[in-house]
């Protein structure tokens, strides 16, 4: 998704308008605005930081220390691969491999067409089911490399 500065604007002030500009409020204020744009936009940030008039360096602050929110634009469909110690010892490296491969991209990156990120997690807390990939918020347990392509063609 592509918005200007002025969509932005409109993002940014309906949501500080729902949490009536309170600044403590500031972790929900940045998830709504990244679930609105699937990012946080570095024009976001001043506008958050404006609007609760806060400085700039707490928002980001915020916004970098949780690894659930992104000031890079992500994919349409986010594939996070475990990579826990259970996840690892049943093949989690290799499943991590065939999805770097299948997707021309590496652990971290977008691909280009804006469709898929591709990311690590240290746990997904699933022990049970590993591999474990979590596609768009949804679990695919016991993953081996035979399915990565499935679960690839699941996301069109």
């Amino acid at each position: 998704m592509t918005l200007d500065t002025k969509s932005f604007a409109e993002v940014v002030n309906t949501i500080l308008a729902k949490y009536e500009n309170d600044a403590a409020m500031l972790v929900g204020i940045l998830q709504d605005i990244q679930s609105e744009l699937n990012y946080l936009p570095r024009e976001c940030l001043v506008m958050v930081s404006e609007g609760l008039d806060i400085p700039l360096s707490r928002v980001y602050s915020v916004s970098t220390f949780f690894k659930a929110f992104s000031l890079k634009p992500r994919g349409r469909h986010s594939l996070h691969v475990c990579m826990g110690t259970a996840c690892h010892v049943r093949g989690a490296e290799k499943v991590l491999d065939k999805l770097q491969t299948e997707l021309c991209l590496c652990a971290g990156e977008t691909s280009p067409d804006m469709k898929f990120t591709l990311e690590t997690v240290n746990c997904v807390g699933a022990c049970a089911l590993g591999p474990v990939v979590v596609v768009d918020g949804e679990y695919a347990g016991q993953v081996t490399t035979d399915k990565v392509k499935s679960i690839l063609e699941g996301c069109k």
